[in-house]
């Protein structure tokens, strides 16, 4: 068995299946299962990257150079971000974009703040929202496509807000590479041309369809350019007006008319929910963490994102737990960690679907959101791991909470892009952006697409006796988010050690533990530790990143009971670590990402 794990954990740290990736479409779409947000594209092998001044990692090389040539022009990492996010509105239209939401975390050397740039649901709406007559809940497909799901975009507002605060450069300047890229046009990437090939509903919107295909259906080729004039003169608009232009007038009115008027499935945003759209900055959600499966005996300070966000409480809880277990003098690859890792995931999102909501519309159990994390408290749910899988957990009673709230259902989630930042002046953030499902509502408007934020809700209200559910549709309420932008200090010397984060719907949640738990208690690199199999648990079925866990790894699980499935788990971890007064950068092999900086 000994010599089993070792030739397994050099095949993990070496990443397994990487690939580079044939220019010919695949033949079969591969990895689709309704909990995959996108489909997977191939894998390209990723040298990780070293520098000693700053950093920009993101989803697509063309975003991370425009945020490097921000960096050089004497920019602040909020202005680096502005600008990626632009380009990635453009040249990744299926995960974020001006249409779409996002969370960042900022740290300017002395604090951390969270900015909230999530979508809200329209005034107009009812807790039925997604309830057929009959009173069952619609099919995702039936809610996502068209105008019901689109919430009031929250993207724009947040950068502005961030700029306002953290930026250097003027506004107009951090729009221009996206502008010029629009207008003179991009190469069509394998990744995209894949989810274009597979989407059944992006071809039937009149605006969408003839930018992305062909006439005969096809998308347009990989390496053939994609010009888009419409979005370049909304960023010129934008750029020149601030993000009035987009929330007021001919813009606002385009997109309301979009959504209002969709022949199938109209939705109830109005201009009124569109101007008064607000960003808000929180607290971020910070916890200690010491890690029991190191020697070093360091302690870490690990910052997320407070409720509406679900992902920092979620990936604390695990971490807690993990380290009241066995787990933390065992290894992945040994299917005992793995048993342990995944039976904290189930507990860590049985108590996400009872409690996180909107905290503006729910309270936190036991008055703090805190409780969740407290160590008396992780340290009961640890003691609830046996030798066997729980398969499904119950939430927790963090004392003394009482909660009339029920559990949300299992329910679809996805989307998403994540971008890690580093500057000169020793700012950095890491933000978390989306559109939701990928092309989120398929509506295109002046360029960019809208998203479909609001299936993010629970379906149905309430349970079978009357009990509501805490992330129902109410109006107004911004719906819970696995989004988890994170950043890491060293809490000895306050330092910022880490900035990371991943796309990939609930999986988000898998994705960021994996990268945080390797590189802290493990000692790896970013992209050691993204290379690494994906694996989790939704609080269900064991999910284990297909063709990269040997049969005798699965075997050992089911023989725990676990029910073992083998998916396409695409996320798209990026992150950037402080090393010795220098920079290790990741990104991961599964999507385009590039992290660059000097």
């Amino acid at each position: 068995m000994k010599l089993f794990h070792t030739v397994l954990l050099a095949a993990l740290l070496a990443g397994g299946c990487s690939h580079a990736p044939s220019m010919a479409p695949p033949a079969v779409p591969g990895g689709t299962d309704w909990r995959q947000p996108e489909g997977t594209s191939g894998s390209v092998t990723q040298p990780g990257w070293r520098g000693e001044k700053f950093a920009v990692a993101s989803a697509h090389p063309l975003a991370s150079e425009a945020g490097l040539a921000i960096l050089k022009a004497g920019g602040s990492a909020v202005d680096a971000a502005i600008a990626v996010q632009m380009v990635l509105t453009l040249v990744e239209p299926q995960s974020s974009g001006i249409g779409g939401g996002a969370f960042m975390l900022h740290y300017d050397g002395r604090e951390v703040v969270a900015l909230d740039g999530r979508e809200t649901a329209p005034a107009a709406v009812s807790e039925t929202l997604f309830l057929k007559p009959d009173g069952k809940p619609m099919a995702f497909r039936e809610a996502v496509v068209g105008g019901r799901a689109v919430g009031v975009p929250g993207t724009v507002r947040m950068l502005e807000m961030a700029h306002a605060e953290y930026g250097k450069l003027p506004w107009e300047r951090l729009f221009e590479p996206a502008i010029e890229l629009a207008e003179e046009g991009f190469p069509v990437s394998l990744r995209l041309y894949t989810l274009l090939r597979t989407d059944r509903h992006l071809r039937k919107d009149p605006k969408a369809g003839p930018y992305f295909y062909e006439r005969d259906g096809e998308p347009r080729a990989v390496g053939s350019l994609l010009r888009n004039s419409e979005l370049a003169d909304v960023l010129r608009r934008i750029a020149a007006e601030g993000s009035r232009a987009f929330y007021e007038g001919e813009i606002a009115q385009a997109i309301v008319e979009r959504v209002r008027d969709h022949p199938d499935n109209p939705g109830q945003l109005s201009l009124d929910d569109m101007a008064a759209y607000q960003a808000r900055r929180r607290s971020p959600f910070c916890t200690d963490y010491a890690p029991r499966a190191t020697r070093q005996m360091r302690s870490y300070r690990i910052c997320g994102f407070p409720p509406p966000g679900s992902g920092a409480i979620a990936i604390d809880q695990i971490l807690g737990i993990l380290n009241d277990t066995e787990a933390r003098f065992l290894r992945i690859d040994n299917p005992l960690w793995m048993h342990y890792y995944t039976e904290a995931s189930r507990l860590a999102f049985a108590d996400r679907a009872r409690y996180v909501a909107d905290p503006d519309f729910v309270a936190a159990p036991a008055g703090s959101w805190q409780s969740l994390i407290r160590p008396a408290y992780l340290a009961e749910r640890a003691r609830l791991i046996g030798p066997q899988s729980m398969k499904v957990a119950t939430p927790g009673t963090p004392w003394p909470a009482t909660t009339d709230y029920s559990s949300m259902p299992e329910q679809v989630e996805y989307g998403t892009s994540h971008i890690s930042i580093v500057d000169p002046r020793g700012n950095a953030l890491a933000m978390t952006t989306t559109i939701e499902d990928a092309f989120g509502a398929r509506q295109m408007v002046h360029g960019f697409l809208l998203n479909n934020e609001l299936t993010d809700f629970s379906f149905l209200p309430a349970d079978a006796s009357g009990r509501p559910i805490a992330n129902r549709v109410e109006p107004g309420k911004r719906p819970r988010s696995s989004m988890s932008p994170t950043l890491v200090f060293d809490n000895d010397s306050g330092e910022l050690v880490l900035s990371g984060g991943s796309p990939g719907g609930a999986m988000i949640i898998n994705y960021t533990a994996k990268l945080l738990y390797a590189t802290l208690n493990w000692g790896l690199t970013p992209q050691q530790a993204i290379d690494l199999p994906n694996f989790g648990s939704l609080n269900g079925p064991t999910l284990l990143e297909e063709q990269r866990f040997p049969p005798p790894f699965i075997d050992a699980l089911r023989a725990r009971g676990h029910e073992v499935r083998e998916l396409g788990l695409s996320s798209g971890l990026q992150a950037i670590q402080k090393v010795s007064g220098a920079f290790a950068g990741g990104a991961d092999p599964r999507r385009e990402g590039l992290v660059i900086g000097e």
